[in-house]
């Protein structure tokens, strides 16, 4: 695959990296009180956009399905927003010893209390993502981030709920009425949200770079890359050998769908979600870097990752059907 294919294939991560150079290059543009009104246009009408696309393109039908998976539901939900955030809350008290960035660190820690993504590979994670996310992962910051955050608890759930549930309550509803031409005409949901979330990264790092006294030193971000590629390794091993046990109950279908839902963060609720949380805050940009380098680097390992995962789930399968014809012969 050439360089430029690979490029058009990656297009938003490469719009990601253009975004932040914009913003470095001429942060007046897009800072709080220039000429783009960030504090309107991406507060109010960006956040908006994403969750009324989230709502139009999110199938009711497919939704009452994936929740009709108990207990897996249960065992995503717990690891996600349960055992992740706290898992690196511990290991962050230990980096709190050491000279990263403390801003970056406490990024990480937003990331722990990330849900899944909206788009992930199995719709199951929209269950989870699109619905107890957006009302835990406000407390888990909350909780683990405490006075971190410069807005009041009420302004939080009341911006959240004009800003994301009603956008997402009215693009179900419209869906019902347009859901043939939807079907039809196939609208790119996934690429207009990239595009409004381009815009929300543009204008928090346009209050970054406006501010001349945050500094962003190369050796925490070299190491915060590096943990977060351990943390990923780790807990997607950690799940697999969890329901991978035999009194499990999972199949391997199941256990594919555990390793990337428990161990996925998403970027379109996760940048959203700071930039109401912590509305005004100077270090904003720092915050989400974390999250920033996660995506990417989830969907690198899972490119690496899924061939193997892939063979290694149809030997499981092809074994339990040879397994349960010889039960049936014998």
């Amino acid at each position: 695959m050439g360089l430029l294919e690979r490029a058009r294939k990656q297009w938003f991560l490469v719009a990601i990296v253009l975004a932040i150079t914009s913003a470095k290059l001429q942060p007046s543009v897009g800072m709080h009180g220039g000429p783009l009104r960030p504090e309107i246009t991406i507060t109010y009408v960006a956040v908006s956009t994403i969750f009324l696309n989230s709502g139009l393109s999110l199938k009711t039908e497919e939704l009452t399905s994936a929740l009709m998976h108990v207990k897996l539901h249960m065992f995503v939900q717990i690891f996600t927003l349960g055992f992740f955030p706290m898992a690196v809350w511990f290991f962050l008290k230990l980096l709190a010893l050491t000279s990263i960035n403390p801003w970056l660190l406490k990024g990480l820690q937003t990331v722990g209390c990330m849900p899944p993504p909206v788009s992930s590979a199995v719709i199951l994670t929209k269950a989870v993502g699109g619905n107890e996310g957006i009302v835990i992962t406000p407390l888990l910051l909350l909780l683990f981030l405490g006075s971190s955050s410069s807005v009041p608890f009420t302004s939080i759930f009341s911006q959240l709920f004009m800003t994301v549930v009603v956008p997402l309550i009215v693009g179900q509803i419209l869906r019902k009425y347009i859901k043939d031409w939807l079907e039809r005409k196939k609208p790119p949901f996934g690429v207009i949200s990239s595009c409004v979330l381009l815009m929300i990264i543009y204008s928090t790092f346009c209050d970054t770079f406006s501010n001349p006294k945050i500094d962003l030193e190369t050796f925490s971000l070299i190491i915060i890359v590096f943990i977060i590629f351990f943390l990923q390794l780790s807990f997607m091993l950690l799940t697999f050998i969890i329901s991978t046990r035999k009194k499990s109950g999972f199949t391997a279908a199941d256990t594919v769908a555990i390793m990337f839902c428990s161990t996925h963060k998403s970027l379109t609720l996760g940048i959203p979600l700071l930039k109401i949380v912590f509305a005004g805050y100077e270090h904003l940009s720092l915050i989400s870097v974390p999250l920033l380098i996660y995506h990417p680097t989830q969907i690198l390992l899972g490119g690496l990752l899924v061939g193997t995962v892939k063979n290694w789930m149809i030997t499981r399968q092809k074994a339990l059907k040879l397994t349960r014809q010889t039960k049936i012969l014998v």
